[in-house]
């Protein structure tokens, strides 16, 4: 197993895809910035 066994992570790497072995990195849930800075104002003011 090596660099042309697409089941393993170096597999993965070498063929650029994605896979249970080689997970994507998932985005990270973050609240819209936006909306954060309007009602800060709003409880300032």
């Amino acid at each position: 197993m090596g660099r042309g066994d697409i089941r393993t992570k170096r597999g993965k790497i070498s063929s650029g895809t994605y896979g249970v072995s080689r997970p994507a990195k998932a985005k990270k849930a973050t609240a819209p910035k936006a909306e954060d800075k309007a009602a800060g104002k709003k409880a300032k003011a």
